[in-house]
């Protein structure tokens, strides 16, 4: 019998189902969450700025879209929605959760969050962020199901990935564990901070002068002249005297502000490349790379950034929160992306203009988007198509203008006048 097996026969773990697969619940996770897990990367978030934007502008951008658990399109709400809605511990907010998860998906690669389960229902009741680097992947080499190790207080502690919410960046062929983006610019990094150190070692040295004698300079006459240096330097500037015969030049510097400047913007378009955001979201400018509107850059960010993530937490939410029956009966969790892709004034009114001539929204629909007070008025629920405006269900034979014997009897007139006319 293997390790994993000794351990889930220790725990009264069954390898029937993932389903029965629990965390043992007399394990104090305190010590763990209290720990602070400093290291190369949480250095790097907090010394560079441009990473510390991405991170902050990603991580804020995600917990602050809706979340909503749904049944068949309808929103729906119940304890296991309000893990993720509302609170999912008693220390934290749902904002503070997803923020967290996704701060350190970003810097290191993956985010881990333990699910704490009802022994009774099996159910979750507690979702708890758990430090990225505290954590090893390990598959059990019995029926390769994935394992999670934590170690506490010199105490080694499995859980199942039923039981782990684990979000990730890319990740390659057969690893479990996603990338950190700050691990693919290592070099880049180092390159921009000798650069940087260079350049600040540059602007530290003192002025250097060359010092050219025409003529045999006694001794008091050379001190003479390097007092005249030393009070220049000594007074940050003013005037130097030499004598007949002496010529002082300043020795340039190689520091040249330009080269900084060219090193950064690379810098920061390789940051936003491993990060997938628009160059512009870092107050960045691309040739040949622009928007004709804030939409359009929106759009991209959406489509291209946002959507690969948001996807990866739908599905872990919906494969490790939710039961078989849940799924069965047709319910998801969503993040919802329209306040991102609203627009200005104009476009939204546009927008909602099409939709609601066209029969595709209500009223009340309109309202609840925009978050204006709903209408009682039945009315403000029935969907209507242009012509102009009608409910969808009434008889397109009772709209204004329609009137069947009124177009019978203009045909049969038309009729008689043409046959009269012989032609």
């Amino acid at each position: 019998m293997s390790f994993m097996n000794n351990f889930r026969k220790f725990f009264g773990l069954s390898s029937k189902s993932p389903q029965s697969r629990v965390e043992h619940n007399s394990y104090n996770l305190n010590n763990l969450l209290s720990n602070r897990f400093i290291g190369g990367k949480d250095e790097i978030l907090a010394s560079n700025e441009t990473i510390f934007s991405i991170i902050t502008r990603l991580s804020n951008t995600l917990a602050s879209l809706p979340l909503a658990l749904f049944k068949d399109s309808e929103e729906v709400s119940d304890n296991i929605s309000d893990l993720l809605t509302v609170s999912p511990n008693d220390n934290m907010s749902a904002f503070e959760f997803i923020n967290k998860l996704e701060t350190d998906r970003n810097k290191d690669g993956n985010g881990y969050a333990l699910i704490v389960r009802n022994p009774g229902t099996n159910l979750p009741e507690e979702l708890v962020p758990i430090p990225a680097n505290s954590v090893e992947i390990m598959i059990n080499t019995d029926d390769q199901s994935l394992w999670y190790h934590i170690m506490l207080n010199n105490e080694n502690i499995y859980i199942s990935a039923y039981n782990m919410i684990h979000v990730k960046n890319i990740t390659g062929a057969g690893h479990y564990k996603g990338i950190s983006p700050i691990d693919v610019l290592t070099d880049t990094l180092k390159f921009n901070d000798a650069v940087k150190k260079f350049s600040l070692h540059e602007m530290n040295k003192i002025d250097s002068f060359h010092v050219t004698y025409g003529a045999n300079v006694d001794e008091e006459g050379q001190q003479a002249v390097v007092d005249s240096v030393k009070s220049f330097i000594d007074d940050n500037g003013g005037a130097i005297f030499s004598t007949p015969g002496v010529d002082i030049q300043k020795i340039d510097r190689d520091f040249q502000t330009g080269d900084v400047a060219d090193t950064d913007a690379i810098t920061n378009r390789r940051i936003a490349n491993a990060f997938n955001i628009p160059i512009q979201f870092i107050n960045e400018s691309l040739s040949g790379a622009g928007y004709n509107s804030n939409e359009q850059l929106m759009t991209q960010f959406v489509q291209m950034t946002l959507t690969p993530i948001i996807k990866q937490y739908e599905q872990e939410f919906d494969r490790k929160l939710l039961t078989l029956n849940d799924r069965a009966n047709k319910k998801y969790f969503r993040f919802n992306v329209d306040g991102l892709m609203r627009g200005d004034m104009q476009a939204r009114t546009q927008y909602y203009q099409v939709l609601f001539r066209g029969g595709a929204i209500t009223d009340n629909e309109i309202r609840a988007k925009e978050n204006l007070p709903q209408i009682k008025d039945p009315m403000a629920d029935k969907l209507f198509v242009s012509g102009d405006l009608y409910p969808l269900d009434m008889d397109p034979s009772q709209r204004k203008g329609v009137n069947t014997n009124d177009k019978q009897e203009t045909l049969d007139d038309e009729s008689n006048k043409f046959n009269e006319s012989g032609d």
